[in-house]
C-alpha cells in the first residue's frame, strides 16, 4: 500500500465531507415529506378496524433479490384508545406466494427521532437500516417495518412507549397480511428501542392481536430497564440524547411537567434535539454541537426518574416478562456503553425465572450501534427455526 501523503488525506477528507453535505441536504428535504398527503388521513379514512389499509404505494428502492417495497399507511390504535394513522413499509420477496404461505417478520427499528420527519419509511436508506433483511428476504420472508406513530404521521411520536410502539408493530403484521395474503404465523425482531418494542408486542400480542400466532421475540440490546438505562447514561453524550427526547415526548404524550426537572436555560437545546433525526453520519455530527451544551446546563432534578411522575412512566415503560410458551432470542455488545451488558443479562435472568427459553448471543467486542448489525444473522436463523417448528434452544442455566 502507498503512502498517505497529506494531500491524499485532505482529498479523502473532502470527498467525506461532500458527502456527509449530500447526505444532509437529502434528509433536511424529508421534512415536507412528512407532512405530504400520503401520511394524512382524515377523520373518516381513521376509523375503522386496527390494522386495515388506509393507503399503500410502491416504491422505487433497490431491495435485496429484486424484492418489492411499499410504503403503507395502516390503523391503528392510540395511547387512550383512539383510532390513529400509523406507517411504515413492508418488504414482499419477488415471485408468486408458495401455498403455504410466506411468514412474516416484524422488523422494529432502534431510535430515529421523534418527529414525523424522521419515520423511516421516508429514509433514502430504508433498506439498509434493516438489519438482517437480506437474509429475510433471501429466506422468502415477508418484512413489515412499521414507523411507530407520530413518524411520518402528523403526531409527536410516543417515543419510548411499549404499549405504542406494539400495537404498531401488531398492526404493521395485519396490514402486511392484508396486503399479501400471508398467513397469521410472524416473529419480531428489533434493536434498541426497537428491541423494548419487540419485548412489548410478546407482552400485548395474544391480547390485542389474538388473531396472530407469534413464534419467537428477537431483540438485540433492547431498552429494558429505563430507570436504570437512564441513571447509568445520564453524564454520557448518547444518554443526554436519550434522556432530552423522553422528557420532551413524554411531556407531549403524557402531560409530564418538564418544566421541574430541566432547566430553563436548557429548554431550547432539548427542544433543537427533539427536532433533528438520528438516521445517518451527518444527523450525528450535526447533534454534537447541542448535545454539548447540555453538559453545561440541562437537569434541575438529576434523580428525575425516581420522582412521579416520571417514575410511574419509567416503570410502565419497562418490560415485564413474557408469556412463557414465546420463545426469546437475546443479543448483547460487551462494549455497548448505552445499553450495559449487565441490565440485558439482568432482563434475561427474569425471563429464565418466568419460565422462558431464552438463547443468549454475547459479542464482546461490539458496541450498541452494532449490536443489531452483528447479530442479525444468528436471529434470522433461530426466527427460521422457529418456523420451522424445531425445538427453541434455551441458554437459561448456563450461568
Amino acid at each position: 500500500m502507498g503512502q498517505i501523503t497529506d494531500a491524499t488525506r485532505g482529498l479523502y477528507l473532502l470527498r467525506v465531507l461532500v458527502a456527509l453535505c449530500v447526505i444532509g441536504i437529502w434528509f433536511d428535504s424529508t421534512a415536507a415529506l412528512a407532512q405530504s398527503p400520503f401520511y394524512r388521513a382524515p377523520q373518516p379514512e381513521i376509523a375503522g378496524r386496527p390494522g386495515t389499509l388506509i393507503r399503500q404505494e410502491t416504491l422505487g428502492l433497490q431491495a435485496p433479490f429484486g424484492a418489492s417495497v411499499v410504503r403503507v399507511l395502516y390503523r391503528s390504535t392510540g395511547l387512550h384508545g383512539e383510532p390513529i394513522p400509523v406507517s411504515g413499509a413492508v418488504i414482499i420477496p419477488p415471485g408468486p406466494m408458495p401455498p403455504e404461505g410466506r411468514p412474516i417478520i416484524a422488523w422494529a427499528h432502534p431510535t430515529t427521532g421523534v418527529v414525523p420527519r424522521c419515520a423511516p419509511s421516508l429514509a433514502m436508506f430504508l433498506i439498509q437500516q434493516i438489519q438482517g433483511v437480506r437474509e429475510m428476504v433471501g429466506r422468502g420472508y415477508i418484512v413489515a417495518a412499521t414507523d411507530y406513530p407520530g413518524l411520518g404521521t402528523p403526531e409527536t411520536h410516543p417515543y419510548l412507549v411499549g404499549e405504542s410502539e406494539a400495537r404498531a408493530v401488531l398492526d404493521s403484521v395485519r396490514a402486511a397480511r392484508e396486503l399479501t395474503g400471508a398467513p397469521a404465523r410472524f416473529a419480531v425482531w428489533g434493536h434498541s428501542q426497537g428491541g423494548q418494542a419487540a419485548l412489548f408486542t410478546g407482552m400485548l400480542a395474544k391480547s390485542y392481536a389474538p388473531e396472530l400466532e407469534l413464534i419467537g421475540v428477537a431483540a438485540a440490546a433492547p431498552a429494558t430497564e429505563l430507570g436504570t438505562l437512564l441513571a447509568d447514561d445520564i453524564d454520557t453524550n448518547g444518554g443526554r440524547n436519550l434522556t432530552a427526547m423522553t422528557l420532551w415526548s413524554w411531556s407531549r404524550v403524557f402531560n409530564a411537567p418538564i418544566d421541574r426537572v430541566v432547566v430553563p436555560d436548557a429548554m431550547p437545546v432539548v427542544d433543537r434535539l427533539a427536532g433533528e433525526c438520528i438516521e445517518s453520519i451527518y444527523d450525528i455530527l450535526r447533534r454534537r454541537g447541542p448535545t454539548r451544551l447540555l453538559e453545561q446546563s440541562f437537569l434541575a432534578e438529576k434523580d428525575f426518574y425516581r420522582i412521579e411522575p416520571w417514575r410511574e412512566l419509567m416503570a410502565k415503560n419497562t418490560p415485564g416478562t413474557l408469556p412463557p410458551h414465546i420463545p426469546v432470542f437475546l443479543a448483547q455488545g460487551g462494549a455497548d456503553g448505552l445499553v450495559r451488558p449487565q441490565v440485558t443479562r439482568d432482563y434475561m435472568k427474569r425471563l429464565c425465572a418466568a419460565g422462558s427459553k431464552v438463547q443468549w448471543v454475547f459479542m464482546p467486542s461490539v458496541n450498541h450501534g452494532f449490536a443489531a448489525r452483528n447479530s442479525a444473522q444468528a436471529a434470522v436463523a433461530w426466527m427460521a427455526d422457529r418456523f420451522a417448528g424445531t425445538v427453541p434452544p434455551s441458554d437459561c442455566g448456563s450461568g
